[in-house]
């Protein structure tokens, strides 16, 4: 998962597009997982630690993780190659 690169996100959560003038507001849980990503981690690496640190069935995550991108695909917030992907594993 990439973001575009000028994409502002906060560890609260708070997310920017200076582009459009847009922002959003993310769950602890979805704010951690941009953090990750724009720290350089792959959805592979990301998803492994999250079926670590948290209680949840890898189908459950494989559906989130669809429906955070859709969102993000929808608020125009993913880079082009991302934005492309359907789903990302």
């Amino acid at each position: 998962m990439k973001l575009k690169p000028n994409i502002a996100t906060s560890e609260a959560g708070f997310i920017f597009n200076p582009a459009t003038g847009d922002s959003f507001a993310a769950n602890p849980l979805a704010a951690d997982i941009l953090a990750r990503a724009k720290a350089g981690l792959d959805a592979a690496a990301i998803k492994a630690d999250i079926l670590e640190r948290y209680d949840v069935a890898p189908g459950q995550l494989e559906k989130d993780w669809d429906d955070l991108l859709a969102q993000l695909r929808d608020f125009n917030l993913l880079g082009e190659a991302e934005s492309e992907h359907q789903k990302v594993t």
